[in-house]
């Protein structure tokens, strides 16, 4: 009779997985308890890529809408399918970092979004744009959860908060500068000079993910391009359903309702298809719907879906206001908002260490209420002699959001199965994204619908109390939605206190 074989050492099994380059262990021997802040800093410059890539096209927009001749219905694609794009893919994060690993799947991501960038700076026709801002979408939309995935898997609990401050203010300080830039780059070279902004970055972040981005797939395991297939049912479930649902927004306001009301209700079948098979999908999901039953996770979602809406849809609405409303030129537009950026650069950094310490509902609640109130504030500021009210309000609502960030995803995940991360930093920005893309579509739509109300046209090169006051209402429509997603933040309040109790 054969004698068992012992047990296997851990300690040879890390010491093995030590001497393979590149993989976790590799590189926690190699650069001791300092690697995890490392590879944050590897993933900040990726993600302030496609961070700037989002947003800071819109200082663009109406200069692109002049030179392709665009009507707003067709600019804000711009916009939209990007998002559309990134909402998507994101789903995809946990499958693609089991089968490839970290770096395989952050590199090919970073050369995408590369390619997107030169491409939509050569870009002779308007369809040629919005391919390259799809392309874009798709790369950053896979980037964007790993930082919380490595926050939440590689630092304690008393420093996920200030890792989480410190990766936010690294993130928002390069986009805050970026409009100001941007809108100094429109002005001298066009707007194909923004889509080149995000080409150095790339670069930068590739050559960072191959010294400190692990080659091993979440948890140190190796990755395993065997495995389990990627859900494309699901995938193209829940690309239907965005897509349609964007299009049938688009819609609303054009001639055609009933092409409108199709695509909706399209929308709607496809997202109902989308829940009954993941829910049925016993092995690998595309989302995990035993996420939800965490209650804290599924309040979490509907604050993050809401605040997407605000942000994005105010992202792309402020730059359009003060260009189409108050005349001023893009690099104007990019130094008035340039102090807010800083604001909510540092107003992350020190909100990441009071979310170590603090209940979450309370830091959300904060800053939503005064993101509703700078929306609400935008309606005060009706000519350039009433600037210095824009600035203002415009950092009160940044303040707002370095509340928010730091502590949204943190308090949704709290409490949350090891195991289940990946999934759930993906399914918490999917949500985030898709209300995001949500409300660019609104806001844009909503703006058309006032501006036709009040009998003006953003084709017209003049201003008009008209055109304020159909900004001036969709500025009340953000701050509304504000003000009901902090009902769904203080839902959060028993799990803050059970979670501080233990």
């Amino acid at each position: 009779m054969r004698n068992p074989e012992p047990p296997a050492d851990p300690s040879t099994d890390r010491a093995q997985a030590a001497a393979v380059p590149g993989t976790l262990a590799a590189l926690q021997a190699r650069y001791g308890h300092r690697h995890r802040w490392l590879l944050l800093l590897s993933l900040m410059v990726g993600t302030i890529a496609s961070v700037m890539s989002s947003t800071i096209v819109n200082v663009a927009i109406p200069d692109m809408s002049r030179h392709f001749t665009l009507g707003q219905d067709r600019a804000q694609w711009v916009s939209s399918a990007f998002m559309a794009a990134m909402t998507v893919s994101m789903l995809t994060t946990p499958w693609l970092l089991a089968r490839y690993g970290y770096r395989r799947t952050y590199l090919i991501c970073m050369w995408l979004l590369l390619l997107g960038g030169v491409a939509g700076g050569l870009s002779g026709t308007y369809a040629l744009v919005l391919v390259a801002r799809v392309a874009e979408g798709l790369a950053a939309g896979v980037v964007q959860p790993i930082p919380a995935i490595i926050i939440l898997r590689a630092f304690d609990t008393s420093e996920q908060g200030r890792a989480s401050g410190l990766f936010g203010m690294g993130v928002v300080l390069a986009p805050a500068l970026g409009p100001s830039l941007g809108g100094i780059l429109v002005d001298w070279w066009g707007w194909r000079s923004i889509f080149f902004m995000v080409v150095p970055l790339c670069l930068v972040s590739m050559g960072l993910a191959y010294r400190y981005v692990p080659t091993t797939a979440p948890g140190g395991a190796p990755p395993n391009r065997d495995g389990i297939a990627l859900d494309w049912i699901g995938l193209m479930l829940a690309s239907a359903g965005t897509l349609t649902l964007l299009n049938g927004l688009v819609q609303l306001h054009g001639d055609s309702p009933l092409i409108a009301l199709t695509l909706l209700s399209l929308s709607a079948l496809a997202w109902v298809a989308f829940v009954a098979w993941e829910r049925r999908a016993a092995v690998a999901p595309l989302m995990n719907f035993e996420l939800f039953r965490y209650r804290q996770f599924a309040m979490g979602s509907i604050v993050a879906f809401i605040y997407g809406t605000a942000l994005f849809g105010s992202t792309y609405l402020l730059p359009v206001f003060m260009q189409r409303a108050l005349m001023l030129s893009p690099s104007y537009v990019g130094t008035i908002l340039l102090p807010a950026g800083i604001v909510l650069a540092l107003t992350i950094g020190l909100v990441g260490r009071l979310a170590d310490r603090r209940p979450t509902f309370v830091l959300l609640s904060v800053g939503l209420g005064l993101l509703a109130g700078s929306f609400a504030g935008m309606t005060t500021v009706h000519s350039t002699a009433t600037l210095w009210w824009l600035m203002a309000w415009a950092v009160v609502g940044r303040i707002g959001l370095g509340f928010i960030l730091p502590s949204l995803s943190l308090g949704a995940m709290r409490g949350v199965d090891r195991p289940l991360i990946p999934q759930g930093a993906s399914v918490i920005n999917f949500v985030r994204t898709l209300g995001g893309a949500a409300g660019v579509s609104v806001c844009g739509i909503v703006l058309e619908w006032r501006l036709t109300a009040h009998g003006d046209s953003l084709r017209l090169h003049e201003s008009s109390p008209a055109r304020l006051a159909a900004f001036d209402e969709v500025f009340v429509v953000l701050a509304v939605t504000c003000a009901l997603a902090i009902a769904a933040a203080w839902q959060l309040r028993a799990d803050d206190v059970k979670t501080n109790a233990g």
